[in-house]
């Protein structure tokens, strides 16, 4: 083996170039460490590791990993394992099968690692990458909902992590808190998310481990403050709070300008954000606020001269009345019975009130934001039928002193990795035996033992609740007496016995870590005094009153404060999201912390040895290079097979074995389908070799289905064409037929107009007969006035007029008649035409010598006569026209008066 070793390091210039550690050949710790140590010189940072992906932090920015074309690139790759190793693989691989390219499984992202090695980043961008694939695939929905949900899912990122992540001594972002991020799809849409937290850090409120600091959130309100915002809150420049160590650090997540645009996307508004920022100022102002002893030990306490005025701030800021919250701090209530015996507490018992005080509103709030966040981002559920679920938790801790919070952390991590040995390490091999396959089994670390530890009957936690619900006050040395007592006999459990400090160390998977067991107890009771829950129910600020009123927890508290303790909560909801990771689909991602400096591209190989050991890198290599990658079960393989064979018969072509097979290769394949209903089907084919042979298996049957939903679209294009085709015709004989109905009924129509027209006129005709008068002005005994000139230069030489009357002249002659000044025997008759009003019919006449003159009227074009030429001193336009023509008769010269 040391040969082997020796003659595989010989080629340096090569390590860097394998992407795949099963391609490693011999897998040892040493060939392992040699080639991640070349990929991250390289500035190669992922590499696969089997059936995870080891992530290795440069602890710099590489924005060119995480562009959007490069996360165009990976989504739209026909086969993506071909591409160089990245996160994005593993992020897309799961949302295929989300599509269901095998089986729509709901899918988990397993991120884990030691606190800095980059959880938290790596998480940020599978967010990222789910968030702009979703909205580039999506057809269902507007660009602009899907920009919506795409910002408000992206936005829970900050708001989330400036409340619930710290600067700590091994990362500057660390999460205090775990979150599974549920993204629920429908196939290709995103249509929303949720989050659940685990376990929020709230004694970092009150109390930060040396070097470290509080919430980022804090430190964006002093640096990122307004003048008006700081008088508001009362935050003067220069002014010290005991809450917020470390000010002078400068880091990336002190900006506030993001938390306030996640804020308003959410839909938390100014007034909204106002009181959050409050209350958040009170609970600086209350830190700053110190007790001192009196005389009289048996008087309550009195508070300290310069505490009082960060108090009254505490109070304003709080919107809560002074003297009750100085009451509630100094003095506690008993019950005995139905009696209420007031108490004065302690110096110390003040200062845990007042923790208490903040820890608990702080923990309100945040569960508060959690909540708003789910109602802003989440989606009704009859909207989506899958989700694929992103975990990000606290990295396993280990500190110089460790307590309850470093003890539930190291908990879930231990979970975590029993997950993946009980899934991928133990449960693989297993199923390789108990289908017959032959199989050598490859030793693992198993940390199911150090679970019972913790978890089991007896164990760490039931020990620690038991005391807790003991009503004496809780003793250090008397849990370490009884946790030896009980736990003697598990070896992962030692006790070293010539230290003075009540402790406890535990051999975890990635490592020993010594717990103190002073305040463990009181920790874990995390009693809430009833008094300050009423206070705070009664704050004016809309805001606090609404968090602290009608809570299930309040009661419960109220009833027995006992039962409830934090690591029975907190195991509670851990094992909740284990049912969870247990029914989908994990994919594993394990970070890696070259150095713990963070110190950009300095990799510690004793470091990341320990870490690779501790997570079982190498076994997991070991079990992919020599097992079966690929499995799937008999019903759903077989399902698939068979149809694919199906179509191929059916377009004239029948496939035995498939082409890209070899005979050896595809004799395992058949003897696996031999075999009397397996359960599962295996494909024993190198691992580089056979993911691309399982494409190309998937592409054949693609396009064997491309080809019938082709033949289909044929088809039903072919059967659209006919049937508009024939409703065409059918439109046009409709049409052709109203057309037809239409232009009888018309003539129908317009006959009975014609027949009734004429009956209307022959009675017309019968009614009035033709008629003649004979008009003779000689007979006339005074002048005859002619109103219009042209009638008179018409009638000059005529003796008589004779006018021929008809049905349709007899408005025209009663015209002419009345341009005649005639004495009338009716004074009451009087014709008045609209030729002598407004417009003037010319008279056109034949003159002649003797005889009668025929007159005819008809509509004159000269509408600009004038109508009246006597009483005009000089004749123009039409009228000298007129007379110009006229002057050529011969009867013209004599004037008619």
């Amino acid at each position: 083996m040391e040969g082997e070793i020796q003659a595989f390091l010989t080629d340096e210039d090569k390590l860097h170039t394998y992407d795949d550690l099963t391609k490693i050949n011999p897998v040892t710790t040493t060939t392992v460490l040699k080639c991640l140590q070349a990929r991250y010189k390289a500035k190669v940072f992922y590499t696969h590791a089997g059936c995870s992906l080891v992530a290795l932090n440069p602890f710099q920015p590489m924005p060119h990993l995480y562009r959007q074309d490069v996360m165009k690139q990976y989504h739209f790759a026909p086969q993506p394992q071909e591409l160089k190793p990245h996160i994005f693989i593993m992020a897309e691989e799961a949302y295929r099968n989300v599509q269901g390219q095998l089986e729509p499984v709901n899918q988990s992202l397993v991120v884990s690692g030691e606190s800095g090695a980059g959880k938290t980043w790596t998480s940020r961008c599978l967010m990222k990458y789910y968030a702009s694939v979703a909205a580039s695939s999506s057809v269902t929905k507007s660009q602009g909902t899907v920009e919506k949900i795409e910002r408000r899912v992206l936005d829970s990122n900050p708001l989330m992590e400036a409340f619930g992540n710290a600067c700590t001594l091994r990362n500057n972002n660390s999460s205090r808190f775990g979150k599974y991020i549920q993204l629920q799809l429908d196939r290709y849409p995103l249509f929303g998310a949720s989050v659940q937290t685990y376990l929020l850090e709230k004694t970092r409120v009150a109390c930060q481990p040396a070097n470290e600091r509080n919430f980022h959130i804090f430190y964006q309100m002093m640096k990122g403050a307004t003048e008006e915002q700081r008088k508001e809150w009362k935050m003067l420049h220069g002014q010290h709070f005991a809450w917020l160590p470390k000010t002078e650090k400068e880091i990336e997540e002190d900006c506030i300008h993001e938390t306030l645009e996640a804020m308003g996307h959410l839909g938390i508004d100014k007034e909204r954000q106002r009181q959050i920022f409050m209350v958040l100022a009170g609970l600086l102002q209350l830190g700053n606020v110190n007790v001192s002893s009196s005389v009289d030990e048996s008087q309550t306490w009195d508070i300290e001269k310069e505490s009082k005025d960060f108090l009254e701030k505490a109070a304003e800021l709080l919107c809560v009345p002074f003297d009750e919250l100085w009451e509630c701090l100094r003095v506690r209530t008993l019950k005995a019975g139905k009696q209420s015996i007031l108490k004065p507490c302690s110096q110390a018992e003040c200062r845990l009130r007042r923790d208490c005080l903040a820890k608990v509103t702080y923990a309100r709030l945040f569960e508060w934001l959690v909540k708003l966040v789910n109602k802003s981002i989440s989606a009704d559920k009859s909207m989506w039928c899958n989700f694929i679920g992103i975990l990000d938790v606290y990295g396993f801790e280990c500190f110089q002193k460790n307590l309850l919070e470093q003890l539930c952390i190291n908990y879930a991590n231990e979970k975590l990795q029993q997950h993946f040995v009980a899934h991928y390490l133990r449960a693989q091999q297993d199923e390789y035996v108990s289908e017959g396959l032959q199989w050598s089994f490859v030793k693992y670390q198993d940390n199911q033992s150090c679970l019972d530890l913790i978890e089991g009957s007896p164990s760490i936690f039931s020990l620690l609740n038991e005391t807790s619900r003991l009503n004496r006050t809780p003793d250090a040395k008397t849990l370490r007496v009884r946790l030896e007592m009980e736990l003697c006999n598990n070896t992962h459990i030692s006790w070293n016995k010539f230290s003075n400090v009540p402790h406890f160390t535990v051999a975890h998977y990635a490592g020993q870590v010594d717990y103190h067991l002073e305040g463990m107890v009181e920790k874990n009771k995390d009693p809430v005094p009833p008094e300050l829950i009423s206070l705070l129910q009664k704050s004016e600020n809309v805001l606090l009153r609404e968090i602290f009123i009608n809570r299930d927890t309040d009661r419960l508290i109220a009833k027995d404060l006992n039962k409830i303790t934090v690591v029975s909560k907190f195991k509670n909801s851990l094992e909740n999201l284990m049912k969870i990771l247990n029914t989908t689909t994990p994919h594993y991602t394990r970070c890696i912390k070259p150095n713990r400096g963070c110190r950009p591209l300095t990799f510690k190989k004793k470091e990341v040895l320990m870490q690779l050991t501790a997570c079982g890198i190498v076994e997991t290599i070991h079990i992919s290079a020599a097992g079966f990658p690929i499995s799937n079960r008999w019903s759903s393989f077989s399902v698939r097979r068979h149809r694919q064979t199906t179509l191929v018969t059916t377009h004239g072509v029948t496939v035995e074995e498939p082409k890209f097979f070899s005979p050896s290769q595809w004799s395992v394949f058949r003897g696996s389908l031999a075999a009397p209903r397996p359960a599962r089907i295996f494909l024993m084919i190198h691992l580089t070799f056979l993911v691309s042979q399982l494409d190309l298996l998937e592409h054949r049957r693609k396009k064997i289905l491309s080809q019938c939903a082709f033949t289909v679209q044929c088809c039903w294009l072919r059967h659209q064409r006919r049937k508009r085709q024939t409703q065409q015709r059918s439109a046009t004989l409709i049409q052709a037929a109203v057309r037809s109905w239409l232009v009888r009924r018309k003539v129908r129509r317009y006959h009975r107009a014609a027949v009734v027209i004429q009956n209307s006129w022959r009675r017309w005709k019968v009614k009035f007969h033709r008629a003649t008068l004979t008009l003779s002005l000689p007979t006339l005994q005074e002048p005859v006035t002619v109103r219009g000139w042209p009638v008179g230069l018409a009638l000059a030489s005529a003796a008589s007029v004779i006018v021929s009357l008809t049905p349709t002249d007899f408005q025209k002659m009663i015209s002419m008649i009345s341009s005649l000044n005639l004495q009338s025997t009716k004074e009451k008759y009087r014709v008045e035409t609209n030729q002598y009003t407004k417009d003037l019919a010319s008279i056109r006449a034949q003159p002649r010598i003797q005889g009668s003159v025929k007159l005819h009227f008809q509509q004159s074009p000269l509408l600009h006569a004038d109508m009246r030429p006597d009483f005009k001193s000089d004749i123009t336009g039409f009228n000298e026209i007129l007379l110009e023509r006229i002057s050529s008769f011969q009867n013209t010269k004599e004037r008619l008066h």
